[in-house]
């Protein structure tokens, strides 16, 4: 069947935050992120200020209000600082629009043409689950730092990258119930398939539960895992999420990286915390996956997970949240060969994340 939607990648992730200025310096010191452009009062803008950082193929915008009464102070106020926008690079933004309004999507953004020196983009959006918005964005005949209304953001602190590449995946956490409902809706507006799904069965631990839904557009260059609750004797992580985000959300994005051993350890000397993983996992996980090229006592002093499937293995960890709600954090990926979600690693993993929940009180 032809794809009606290509998507040609991720083109950027944008945050409301509370203190733009502060978010950038935070992700350029701490996970190597460069400055790229630069939006505000400087160049005519009086209600927000948004500054751009990039890392290989991975780029984050990060916005805030200079204003009392705006949507991204509302954004703000009720989910604390998260992401507002994830944007899709497109070939046709107007195609790409009236083919997902047509399938039912509520339009977020009509078709628009931007332009300056550089040239024009021209960019579309929908709306998704939460506050959560897709812009389609087709850049094909601009050369600009950005997008027109920025200007390239000159710095004299510049950071060593970490080694980050791209954007392996990006997780939605929705409402009960509600897991169906936006996996449905990514089949039938967006033309994903289902990838793969994991029900209570797979995720669970003594006390809490969750289900899960992968969504892959057609090239595989976009994947969105949809988690919902599931029923456990205590608060799971995602009712944990919808509680402090008030409502669903971009719960981490997984990025990629071809050397997780350099990266996580250079991650770690800037302060980036991550989940704690017991000894115990790693005294019989070669078991489980078998051969792998790193030395298990390195991955271990790292904390650094590792799953097998049937196209090669992965290694994955997952930092602690990086804002003051527990809600965002992100993932570290490297792939080697396979393909899957790291669904041997669940147990553990979601053990190490209820030890957090209990510090926090929130089990």
């Amino acid at each position: 069947m032809q794809d009606f939607l290509p998507l040609n990648g991720t083109d950027y992730v944008e945050f409301y935050v509370g203190n733009a200025k502060q978010a950038a310096y935070f992700y350029q010191t701490a996970f190597g992120f460069q400055p790229l452009a630069f939006a505000g009062l400087e160049t005519g803008l009086t209600d927000r200020v948004s500054y751009v950082l990039q890392q290989d193929k991975i780029r984050f915008v990060f916005t805030a209000s200079l204003i009392e009464n705006s949507e991204i102070a509302e954004h703000v106020k009720r989910h604390g600082d998260s992401a507002k926008v994830i944007a899709l690079m497109v070939d046709d933004a107007k195609k790409a629009f009236d083919e997902t309004i047509s399938r039912g999507a509520m339009p977020y953004k009509n078709p628009e043409i931007l332009t300056d020196e550089y040239g024009e983009i021209i960019q579309s959006g929908i709306h998704t689950y939460g506050d959560t918005v897709h812009l389609f964005i087709d850049r094909k005949n601009y050369n600009g730092p950005f997008i027109p209304g920025f200007i390239k953001w000159e710095t004299e602190y510049k950071t060593k990258d970490v080694g980050l590449k791209y954007i392996d995946h990006m997780v939605g956490n929705v409402g009960w119930n509600e897991m169906d409902k936006w996996a449905n809706f990514y089949h039938d507006v967006m033309g994903f398939t289902q990838l793969i799904s994991f029900d209570d069965k797979d995720i669970s631990t003594e006390y809490t539960a969750l289900m899960s839904k992968v969504m892959s557009n057609s090239n595989g260059r976009i994947k969105f895992p949809i988690n919902e609750p599931a029923k456990g004797k205590k608060k799971s992580q995602i009712e944990e999420y919808i509680n402090f985000h008030n409502g669903a959300g971009m719960q981490h994005a997984a990025l990629a990286t071809d050397n997780i051993i350099e990266t996580v350890s250079e991650l770690r000397k800037r302060g980036i915390e991550f989940l704690t993983i017991p000894d115990e996992y790693y005294n019989t996980v070669l078991k489980r996956v078998g051969p792998i090229d790193e030395e298990l006592k390195t991955l271990k002093k790292l904390r650094i997970l590792i799953d097998r499937d049937d196209d090669g293995y992965l290694l994955q960890i997952f930092t602690k949240p990086v804002e003051d709600r527990p809600t965002v954090f992100y993932e570290i990926i490297q792939r080697k060969g396979a393909k899957s979600f790291g669904k041997g690693n669940f147990k553990a993993l979601f053990e190490s994340i209820e030890l957090e929940q209990a510090k926090r009180g929130t089990l």
